[in-house]
């Protein structure tokens, strides 16, 4: 049975712990023939604003977007006012590098987090209602948590504060903080999320269809 620490949290009448949302949106969309994912279209808006909304009404504050591919396109298309945005120079060489720009710059940030909520640009139907779920699971700045669909492990992940530099140490390539994850499975709290959305992502021409 997983263990549940006391921490400071408005539901025992402390306060509530700070998670600032990182959303992961450098990608070039290599097997979509070069389209940045952030740029697709979503709603009739690009799909990194839809994935930035959800960390938001899912309770995470500030929002860091990592910026990379046509990363001035983004910023002139995409409406993020109120977003931390981070330009990752190295993205072209996977997520892990994403990963580890965003982990330094909230580690940066002189208001401290107790936590850090991850998610992926072009996971579409990941919204709000996940995003809050996983939140909730805080507990200390030990927590690692992530939802679950049927029970396997997906997006979004939580990282308590004193996991994020051994991560960011150990993301590289596209691997991200998968091997962190992957040794550290017994401790994750997972958080069933399959009722409320949809893990799918974009990748290739084919999953265009997702978009709607």
């Amino acid at each position: 049975m997983a263990r549940r620490e006391q921490t400071s949290d408005s539901r025992a009448g402390g306060t509530a712990p700070r998670v600032a949302g990182l959303l992961l949106a450098a990608g070039g969309g290599r097997r979509l023939g070069g389209r940045p994912k952030a740029l697709l279209p979503y709603g009739g808006k690009p799909l990194v604003e839809h994935a930035a909304r959800a960390l938001r009404e899912g309770g995470c504050g500030p929002v860091h977007v990592v910026l990379g591919a046509a990363r001035d396109e983004v910023r002139e298309r995409a409406e993020l006012a109120g977003c931390l945005l981070i330009d990752n120079p190295d993205w072209a060489e996977g997520m892990g590098t994403s990963l580890r720009a965003g982990l330094e710059r909230v580690g940066a940030d002189p208001d401290g987090a107790s936590a850090v909520l991850v998610c992926l640009v072009d996971q579409p139907g990941i919204g709000a209602a996940a995003v809050a779920r996983v939140r909730r699971a805080y507990r200390s700045p030990d927590t690692l948590a992530a939802a679950s669909y049927g029970g396997r492990r997906g997006h979004p992940v939580l990282f308590g504060a004193r996991h994020w530099a051994a991560v960011a140490r150990s993301a590289y390539g596209d691997v991200g903080a998968r091997a962190y994850l992957r040794e550290r499975e017994g401790r994750i709290a997972l958080v069933e999320c399959g009722d409320v959305a949809d893990p799918a992502d974009i990748d290739t021409p084919e999953d265009l269809g997702r978009l709607g």
